[in-house]
């Protein structure tokens, strides 16, 4: 495990954006380089020299899984956006999607893993892998989530509630396909993996069940990943926990007690008072609004170097380790590509921190 490494980087004041997306757009053909592994790995790798990070830090893609499956399931195209599970999965269908993906992974996987060999073979980056969380992969795969997460936090069960047996369902081929994707990016050579779980939040879990004490939260987000963390551990490879979704402190507490390495939260979260909800040995990362970024008048340049600065300052008055970065990847957006990459920059101005790659 690295987690020595990433506290090191947190104190020598190292700024990083997520912006591998705003990279590759400036390319003639990104649509070809996402299904490259060589050249995405080559755009992982300019990312981050551009922005001074040790970190090789791939697209965060989180349709990636969804298609995966929906190509073994053979979905047709104009049904692929609209599809969702009606029932459970069978057990037969899960084996036989993990078994396919063990065979061969989609394009889109097979190019992330590509690239990340490629950081780990051609480079002194950090590889970094990327998937998206199971819960919020569940939700992709669902017609009504919120419902059946609600009738489960009441003690609904899949045997009486065919509500709850979809979520479930769901909920385990989720595990099952990303815990067969994550094993593929450790063999690439990835140190660090990304998972993003931005469905985990107040929309799609009712708050006041969890402060009631229903024990929801931990049954379909905490148990699954804890499922996914042990692969990872048993690799010594280290988890970057990311969720932008609205949370409550009781949520951000139950992610810090899985131990990531670098737990990340959004621009709703004040890092600075969520520094006593997490482990001092967790970096805390984030939450510039880059959500906000292609607007002016959302926030301008001159307020997010204000406001950089304030959440620099203030972590270092707290002393929790601190790595300043966007609350999601950062995307470009047609006609606004300039503004964002000028307010990325602002980002790692913010840092003096160079580093030697």
């Amino acid at each position: 495990m690295n987690r020595r490494l990433y506290l090191d980087l947190a104190a020598s004041g190292l700024a990083i954006p997520i912006g591998t997306d705003v990279v590759l757009q400036e390319h003639s053909d990104p649509g070809n380089i996402l299904l490259d592994g060589l050249k995405l790995g080559q755009v992982v790798e300019q990312s981050a020299r551009r922005y001074h990070s040790p970190l090789g830090i791939p697209l965060m893609d989180l349709q990636i899984e969804r298609s995966a499956i929906l190509e073994i399931l053979n979905i047709p195209g104009p049904e692929v956006n609209s599809f969702h599970f009606t029932e459970a999965p069978r057990e037969e269908i899960i084996q036989e999607i993990d078994l396919k993906l063990n065979k061969r992974l989609s394009a889109r996987m097979q190019a992330t893993c590509t690239g990340i060999q490629y950081i780990h073979n051609r480079t002194k980056l950090i590889p970094v892998g990327m998937c998206i969380g199971p819960f919020s992969l569940m939700t992709k795969l669902m017609d009504d989530p919120i419902s059946a997460v609600y009738l489960y936090g009441l003690g609904a069960e899949g045997n009486s509630e065919p509500l709850v047996a979809t979520l479930l369902g769901t909920l385990k081929l989720s595990t099952v396909v990303i815990s067969r994707y994550i094993r593929v990016q450790i063999a690439a050579g990835a140190k660090l993996i990304i998972m993003c779980e931005p469905a985990a939040n107040m929309v799609y879990i009712s708050p006041k069940q969890i402060e009631k004490g229903s024990d929801v939260f931990d049954r379909c987000v905490i148990q699954n990943i804890s499922r996914i963390k042990k692969i990872l551990d048993d690799n010594s490879v280290d988890l970057f926990l990311h969720d932008c979704g609205e949370l409550t402190d009781i949520i951000v507490e139950k992610f810090s007690q899985l131990n990531p390495a670098i737990l990340s939260l959004g621009s709703s979260r004040q890092l600075w008072k969520d520094a006593r909800l997490v482990s001092p040995n967790t970096v805390l990362y984030g939450n510039l609004p880059s959500k906000k970024f292609y607007s002016d008048e959302l926030i301008s340049p001159a307020e997010l170097k204000t406001m950089a600065e304030d959440l620099v300052n203030r972590m270092r008055e707290v002393g929790h380790p601190f790595i300043l970065g966007s609350e999601c990847d950062v995307l470009s957006v047609p006609g606004y590509h300039q503004l964002i990459s000028e307010k990325v920059k602002i980002i790692t101005d913010v840092s003096k921190y160079q580093v030697d790659k």
